[in-house]
């Protein structure tokens, strides 16, 4: 079945919020802050706007000198990965007002309009530190890396593969898949992106870069929620979506995302940098992957990894970019501030 794409001016649009649909409903295109069928929206909205910053007041004076000074394998890792998240970042400002044009809810329209402004920041946070740790040439061959690294590319095109197949074919089926690799994006790829800025940041390096990503991090956070809540209602809109053999392919959809994160991993990072191992990545990597199938009521991918290695507890440490928490996907905040922070603990 077709998805619709939601007229702009609508003036004979439904207004009564039982009639409100995610998709294939009849939308006037009204902002109404007031009256909202998923409330879960007016939380998140307060949560995005109160995550705002600016890349540029964050100080990147030691990156300069610590860049420099980067072993090859800490360069080699970390001009690859911020590629790698430079593209996806990119790839989401893109795709997201595309996706908008077929949600028809317009209190969940206003969270994905928040989402592409934020991918946007984050897009300016890489190119700011960029210009200030390397030279121009630096700086266009970190951006265009995946040209001429085809495991790079690889990467970008299991998740940019999904997006299009939305694109040219506008089905129900592709638009599920493409809310999953949102999630996949969202819950696993960035989450083992940011993994290594912070070991970086723990051995002492590049301490700014880490701060940006930290700030980063915490958006990511509200965009992962976002999606795992936009998937859990169209669930309940659309069960033809959620069948048991569709159930399977979402799962395999999570666990091929993990496998591609690891095998990654391997390539780009291996044994070479300090604090991290192989082992301890791959535990991570299939404990993010139980935590979001979980977080979908899919049960667990991965026997045996259900909690978190006691070995990378530090990443979550790390990644808090201030002492602020909130109950994640509940987001019942215990201080509301430019600076707060969601807690993953789905």
């Amino acid at each position: 079945m077709e998805v619709k794409r939601k007229a702009l001016f609508n003036e004979k649009g439904d207004i009564e919020l039982s009639k409100r649909r995610l998709i294939n409903g009849n939308t006037t295109n009204l902002n109404d802050f007031n009256n909202i069928k998923y409330s879960w929206t007016s939380d998140w909205y307060r949560q995005a706007m109160n995550n705002f910053w600016i890349p540029e007041e964050i100080n990147l004076n030691q990156d300069v000198k610590d860049y420099r000074n980067l072993n090859p394998s800490e360069k080699t890792a970390y001009d690859k990965i911020l590629s790698f998240l430079i593209f996806l970042d990119s790839l989401q400002t893109a795709n997201l007002p595309n996706l908008g044009e077929f949600i028809t809810a317009n209190e969940v329209n206003l969270c994905l309009t928040i989402q592409a402004y934020q991918e946007a920041i984050h897009s300016q946070s890489y190119g700011y530190i960029l210009d200030t740790i390397c030279s121009p040439e630096e700086r266009t061959d970190i951006l265009y890396q995946w040209k001429d690294d085809p495991i790079l590319l690889a990467r970008n095109k299991f998740i940019g593969d999904k997006y299009n197949d939305f694109y040219y074919d506008r089905t129900k089926s592709n638009l599920a898949k493409t809310l999953m690799a949102n999630y996949i994006l969202e819950g696993i790829y960035f989450y083992s992106g940011f993994m290594f800025f912070y070991a970086l940041g723990r051995n002492g390096k590049m301490p700014g870069t880490m701060q940006e990503i930290r700030y980063i991090n915490r958006d990511e956070n509200t965009h992962l929620w976002l999606f795992r809540s936009i998937i859990l209602d169209l669930k309940k809109e659309e069960p033809d979506l959620f069948t048991e053999e569709n159930l399977e392919m979402y799962k395999s959809m999570i666990i091929q995302g993990v496998e591609e994160e690891m095998k990654w991993a391997e390539y780009v990072i291996g044994d070479s940098i300090p604090g991290l191992s192989l082992n301890n990545i791959n535990a991570y990597l299939k404990y993010l992957g139980n935590l979001r199938s979980k977080g979908l009521g899919l049960g667990i991918v991965y026997e045996g990894f259900e909690n978190e290695p006691e070995s990378m507890a530090w990443v979550n440490e790390y990644s808090n970019a201030n002492a602020i928490k909130t109950d994640f996907f509940e987001a019942k905040v215990s201080a509301y501030s430019k600076s707060s922070i969601i807690e993953d603990d789905l």
